[in-house]
Formats: structure tokens, sequence, C-alpha cells
């Protein structure tokens, strides 16, 4: 396994990214949220006019992530104010997970925070993801609050806010 995490810089990596990103939000969360919830917040949050305006408009990075020269995750982060640094996104395929490379991504974030000069990471995790949750808390994160956020549509996100010192 050669894993390989590279900022995106250029359009078209991009929305290699935004299609990945369509393709795991609909493997991952059926179960969790209904189909809508999923198609919404992947256009929402997740879609290439979203990531480019996060980019351009929030301050947002994103790095993918290549096992074996295969684009299989990306990450989305973004440097807060104050002392912390927001893990926005950590997504992987499904037939990826499991042989640590989420952890090779949950280290690329702590060496982008702390280039950053900040002293924690923080993320929000929906509170029925099992999986990712356990990941998180192996990682050293712990939840900190629970947060219920109005995203429009008729349509909530019910998340753990989780985070870890550096």
């Amino acid at each position: 396994m050669a894993v390989e995490i590279k900022k995106v810089k250029y359009l078209p990596e991009l929305r290699k990214v935004a299609e990945l990103a369509e393709e795991i939000w609909h493997e991952c969360f059926p179960g969790i949220i209904t189909e809508a919830q999923i198609d919404y917040m992947v256009d929402k949050f997740q879609s290439l006019d979203a990531m480019c305006r996060q980019i351009e408009e929030q301050g947002y990075t994103y790095l993918s992530v290549y096992d074996d020269g295969e684009l299989c995750g990306y990450t989305g982060v973004k440097p807060e104010p104050d002392e912390r640094f927001f893990l926005s996104k950590l997504y992987l395929r499904a037939d990826k997970r499991g042989q640590g490379i989420a952890s090779e991504m949950l280290e690329r974030v702590f060496d982008e925070a702390r280039k950053a000069g900040k002293t924690s990471v923080y993320l929000t995790v929906n509170r029925h993801n099992d999986r990712a949750i356990g990941v998180y808390r192996h990682e050293g994160f712990e939840v900190t609050d629970t947060v219920v956020t109005d995203i429009g549509n008729g349509f909530v996100m019910d998340d753990y806010v989780m985070a870890r010192k550096l």
C-alpha cells in the first residue's frame, strides 16, 4: 500500500474529489440519514460549487488521498481565528477502510494544524455514525458537545463536536 496525501491545487482535481464525495456519501450514510438528506447535503456541502466557495470565501484547504495512485479519499480543513483547526471533512471509500489510511489522513491533518500554529483539532460527526466516532476516539478525540444545526430544506445535522489536543 502506497498512500499519498496531497493538497488539491487545481479545478480538475477538485472536480474529482467532488465526484468521489458523492460516491462516498451514498455508500456511507444510508441508514443514518435519508437519501433526500444525503442528496441535499452533498449539493450544499460536498459539490464542486460548494467546495470552490469554501476555498475562495472561507479559507478551506482540500487534501486528496491516493492509494497506489487511485483517488480514494479526501479531507477538508480550515484554521480558525483562535487556537483551533477545523476538520470539516474526512472521507474514505468503503473498500479502503480498516487499512490504516484514515489514521494517515488524520496525522496529515494534525501536521497541517501544527504548521498553522494551532493547538487543537475539532470536528463534527453525526451522532449515529458509530464507525467514524470509533475511529476518532481511537485517534484521541473526545466528545465536547452535542449540537443540532438546521441546514435548511427541513433537515438538521444531529452531531457530536469532538476535539483533540495536539
